[in-house]
């Protein structure tokens, strides 16, 4: 009897279990130890994450020509309208030349007087030339776009991002109407009565039209005395600080002739003449 319970309490012969032990304490589990387990493991991941970079590089590959095209579509598009719109303008610009020599050759059959003429000339709708100054104002040479969108200019009144804001030609343009000028014209843009100086982004409006740097300033007036009289202005001196502090650059220069063209609309939806003056006029 003590020979069958020994074989029943011990069926598993006694070194198999001390050889299990030892893979145990070896850190071999499943006839793999766990170190190699972990390195298997690993190579599969990376290899995993190849095979993604390397599909998703294929795909990139093969849609970077259509992206391209489509870029290159889109840009012959702009190019395309860009022209047709200056085109049109230039038509605009011819009609418009047209319809004043037609009114002025209308005036005088009808027996304008010179009046009409200066009126027309102050109002910015006809082209005029003749004496003056010129003024060239850019932006620094290392001029930023201010990162984070702010205007600094909104508490200190100046810039530290060294380009010009349209509160800068603002007051270049008004220091030379109050120095005398008589006609002013930015980038070829005549200004009047109603035209407006304004931002968007880093851009100057003029009248809702983008302007470039660097900004020509044509004025019509005394060339000496407008040029002495705006430097030595409060919005000269102003200009002259940007030039000190922030880079900016400015020069001005007296003109025998300047030559500024009409402004492309004068419309007045509100304003009438008065009744009393046009009844004496016609009396």
């Amino acid at each position: 009897m003590s020979l069958i319970t020994n074989v029943m309490d011990h069926s598993l012969d006694d070194g198999y279990a001390e050889a299990a032990a030892r893979k145990k304490s070896q850190g071999i589990e499943g006839g793999l130890p766990k170190t190699l387990r972990a390195k298997l493991g690993l190579a599969a991941g990376l290899v995993l994450a190849a095979l993604v970079v390397t599909v998703g590089a294929a795909q990139a590959r093969v849609a970077a020509p259509v992206v391209a095209k489509e870029r290159q579509e889109l840009i012959d598009r702009i190019d395309r309208e860009t022209a047709a719109a200056d085109s049109l303008e230039g038509d605009v610009d011819k009609l418009r030349d047209d319809v004043s020599a037609r009114q002025r050759a209308a005036l005088k059959q009808s027996g304008g007087s010179t009046e009409a003429d200066l009126v027309g000339v102050l109002s910015g709708a006809t082209g005029v030339h003749g004496p003056g100054v010129k003024l060239v104002v850019n932006d620094a040479k290392e001029a930023s776009t201010g990162g984070d969108g702010t205007n600094p200019r909104e508490t200190s009144g100046f810039s530290d991002t060294g380009r010009l804001r349209d509160r800068d030609m603002q007051r270049v343009v008004n220091g030379l109407w109050a120095s005398g000028a008589e006609a002013v014209s930015i980038n070829g843009q005549r200004l009047t009565a109603l035209s407006a100086i304004r931002a968007a982004g880093d851009a100057i409006l003029v009248d809702n039209r983008p302007l470039v740097p660097p900004y020509t300033v044509l004025a019509v007036g005394d060339g000496e005395r407008l040029s002495t009289g705006f430097q030595n202005s409060a919005d000269g001196l102003y200009l002259h600080a940007l030039e000190e502090n922030f880079g900016i650059r400015a020069t001005i220069s007296t003109e025998g002739d300047v030559r500024l063209p009409a402004a492309p609309s004068v419309i007045v939806r509100t304003a009438q003449p008065n009744a009393e003056k046009t009844e004496k006029g016609t009396s």
